[in-house]
């Protein structure tokens, strides 16, 4: 993973000197990505930069890089994994190689396909490249959103960054979050692309191309998420088979480095397996990373020390308490920068940066898993629901909900209530394609009560809705993009895509991923996200995938014998970190003491300060003792007055 930056004269006209400076201080922006080498080049109509973390052919591979004559030159964020294979194809072709870097294969597979060469590339990737002889700016990001890109229109003008970080404080753009992405947030627990937290900066969605010429921006789509199942009638048996061929090759090709590669191991069933097949593919000299909380709620180190014993690796840790979860999290929204509703990207900071103390820039994780195999109880609960709609009057079927939230630990009479208040809204909507997540939307939407009546009346805008930007008219706008064949498919499969459209890219590769993992210049892969796998998943079955109640049973079945039984077998623990009450503190820390004062609150102007002093004082009185929905409306106002500390007020990261 590198950094990359750069301005285009949207008509054409040559760049003055000066635009090869102000890209130069935006790759600065972004030096924590990139600490190796940067390089910047002014072609006339458009400049690109480049900061770089080199791990495959370390000597010659600075950037931007071109094509033999130097008229296409290109910028990039990532890796291509079957770099070397299309090299070899286009060699045999004609063309001409000056460096061993799969960078330098973009080029050349622009040159023969143009835009379509994006079919071509099984990788995770942004990014940009200018074609002289068209005089066009060619952006893309990579399937699923792995590495993140931005850009933002001004005076005729195209800038484009990695991290919206390097385009804040342009000439012409304004320091302000936008309400509207604030508003996202507080549904979706993410701003919906093209959205980001700052007015007049776009990001680039997943798997879209931007092509600028002429004076116009055009954004299309190269490839989708597509869960129809085939014709084929799989079996459990061949389905496992072939999952696990198709994922020892995508963790085959995710080995090829210049430099170490280690893995990420949590104790759970996708490291873990995503491990195995790593020190299986190789004899070569492996760490894995982990993380230990002090808090056991939330501690997974017994299972990975199970696992880190049968691989016989060298396994370091970082352990992590209150004092360094305060100490982090503050920080992380510099990075990050979105406002956060759980504490779980602080820990993963520092788990970074364990990983490069350790002299790895690389690591091999496993994400994805539970997005494309059925492993979320989200995904379980919509089924239930689903089950219990077709006889929303039984005193039994909700009583399944117990068994994905055991810790409900209610008599049955007060249980059946219980979960008929909480489950059981909008319970008969199963038509609709939302169905599975319509439920957790309206809980998180309730902390918009926190706002103030300023960002109150900016969202309704006259709208005659009941509430800021009402819920219903959100989730409308939403099904306005989603796949028109999307009313045909199964239960599971609707609440799969909304998960790895929505949430996979936008926040856990995202907030938990990128950003955690470039703060301190480390480089994730991940092999079930390999497009090859996600496409194979997605036609097979959920009656195999999830038969019953059973999450991720075909990789249960594939890495039955490669791991040990008691990984296999262990139930689903979601990754979580402390929230509220050790970020903040009882009392609470200075810091956050702060960011939350009235005086603080007032100044920013997006949260009420008496209904957030009505909160911190229940903080105070219970010892943090708070509710699921209130620990979230602690963890929203903290990080999104936080983002307002380091990029509105421009004070940048705190200490």
């Amino acid at each position: 993973m590198c950094a990359i930056a750069g301005i285009m004269d949207m008509l054409g006209q040559s760049l003055p000197a000066e635009s090869a400076v102000q890209v130069e201080a935006m790759v600065a922006a972004m030096r924590h990505r990139g600490p190796d080498e940067a390089g910047c080049r002014h072609m006339g109509p458009a400049v690109l930069g480049h900061a770089r973390l080199s791990i495959i052919d370390l000597s010659t591979g600075t950037q931007p890089i071109g094509n033999e004559d130097g008229s296409i030159q290109v910028v990039f964020n990532g890796e291509i994994f079957n770099y070397p294979e299309l090299r070899a194809e286009l060699e045999a072709k004609g063309h001409r190689f000056s460096t061993s870097t799969d960078t330098e294969v973009i080029v050349h597979a622009y040159e023969e396909r143009g835009v379509d060469c994006l079919h071509d590339f099984n990788g995770q990737f942004a990014l940009a490249l200018w074609d002289g002889p068209r005089r066009r700016l060619f952006l893309a990001r990579d399937r699923v959103g792995i590495c993140p890109l931005h850009y933002a229109q001004i005076g005729g003008r195209l800038l484009f960054a990695s991290e919206a970080k390097a385009l804040l404080g342009r000439e012409g753009l304004p320091r302000r979050l936008d309400l509207q992405a604030l508003n996202q947030f507080l549904t979706f627990w993410l701003p919906l692309a093209p959205y980001t937290m700052f007015e007049g900066i776009s990001e680039l969605p997943p798997a879209h191309f931007a092509l600028v010429e002429d004076g116009k921006l055009r954004v299309e789509p190269y490839w989708r998420l597509d869960f129809t199942p085939d014709s084929r009638a799989w079996t459990a048996e061949d389905a496992a088979q072939a999952l696990g061929e198709a994922l020892g090759e995508a963790t085959r090709i995710r080995l090829r480095a210049d430099v170490p590669v280690g893995v990420y191991l949590s104790g759970g069933l996708d490291s873990s397996y995503v491990a195995a097949r790593v020190f299986g593919l190789s004899s070569a000299r492996r760490a894995t990373f982990s993380m230990e909380f002090a808090d056991k709620d939330f501690d997974e180190s017994p299972h990975q020390r199970v696992m880190a014993d049968r691989l016989g690796s060298e396994h370091a840790r970082v352990s992590v308490d209150d004092a360094l979860l305060r100490k982090d999290f503050l920080r992380m929204i510099w990075n990050a920068e979105k406002p956060s509703l759980r504490s779980a990207p602080a820990p993963l900071f520092r788990l970074s940066r364990l990983a490069r103390d350790s002299g790895y820039k690389v690591v091999l994780t496993g994400e994805g898993a539970d997005e494309f195999l059925a492993g979320y109880n989200i995904f379980k609960e919509a089924k239930v629901r689903q089950f219990w709609a077709r006889r929303p009057d039984s005193p039994m079927r909700p009583l399944l909900l117990t068994r994905l939230y055991p810790y409900l630990k209610l008599p049955r009479e007060r249980g059946t209530a219980f979960l008929r208040q909480f489950f059981g809204r909008d319970l008969e909507r199963t038509a609709e394609p939302c169905y599975s997540h319509l439920l957790r939307w309206a809980n998180t939407s309730t902390l918009k009560r926190f706002f103030s009546a300023q960002v109150k009346a900016e969202l309704n805008n006259g709208s005659g809705r009941h509430g800021p930007s009402d819920l219903a008219d959100l989730v409308e706008q939403l099904a306005l993009g989603l796949p028109a064949d999307m009313h045909g498919w199964d239960t599971l499969s609707k609440a799969q895509y909304l998960e790895a459209a929505l949430f996979l890219p936008g926040y856990l590769l995202s907030t938990q991923g990128d950003r955690m993992l470039m703060a301190n210049a480390v480089e994730g892969r991940f092999p079930f996200l390999d497009h090859n796998v996600i496409e194979l998943a997605n036609r097979l079955p959920a009656r195999l995938k999830m038969p019953g109640l059973r999450e991720k049973d075909l990789l249960k079945r594939a890495a039955s014998g490669l791991l040990p039984s008691e990984i296999v077998r262990r139930p689903k623990q979601p990754y979580r970190a402390p929230a509220a009450k050790s970020v903040l503190g009882t009392p609470m820390n200075g810091r956050a003491r702060e960011l939350l004062s009235p005086s603080a609150l007032e100044r920013a102007g997006y949260f009420d300060p008496a209904m957030v002093a009505g909160l911190l004082d229940k903080h105070a009185r219970t010892g943090g003792m708070l509710a699921e929905m209130e620990n979230m409306a602690i963890m929203a106002i903290l990080s999104t007055q936080a983002l307002h500390w380091s990029f509105i007020d421009n004070h940048g990261p705190m200490a």
